[in-house]
């Protein structure tokens, strides 16, 4: 089992930076993928982006590129997505979710994800 704690939200101003934390525990021995996504009020959730075990290979939606970028310290089990230029739209809650395994099964598939965070409340005033 692994619980997965996300941190780091809050409320912003467009233009603004924020960095979110997923801080893993309990069967962090084994080597996991991970992922960021995100669900608006009255959307379905949608992926924003992934990472694989190493770090070397990352994956972002095309609505987030160049303004997100997605790490990890698998030292601290933890992983980060470092938002820049938000924007209104960017308003969600943020999930990040494991999917055991050095790559992503799937790149935007929530489906495929084993574990999931609580979320963590991300507000862009405009």
């Amino acid at each position: 089992q692994v619980q997965l704690v996300e941190s780091g939200g809050g409320l912003v101003q467009a233009g603004g930076s924020l960095r979110l934390s997923c801080a893993a525990s309990g069967r962090t021995f084994s080597r996991y993928a991970m992922g960021w996504f995100r669900q608006a009020p009255g959307k379905e959730r949608e992926f924003v982006a992934a990472i694989s075990w190493s770090g070397s290979n990352t994956y972002y939606a095309d609505s987030v590129k160049g303004r997100f970028t997605i790490s990890r310290d698998n030292a601290k089990s933890t992983v980060y997505l470092q938002m820049n230029s938000l924007k209104p739209e960017d308003t969600a809650v943020y999930y990040c979710a494991l999917d055991w395994g050095e790559l992503p099964r799937t790149i935007g598939n929530s489906a495929a994800y084993d574990a999931w965070g609580q979320g963590t409340q991300v507000t862009v005033s405009s």
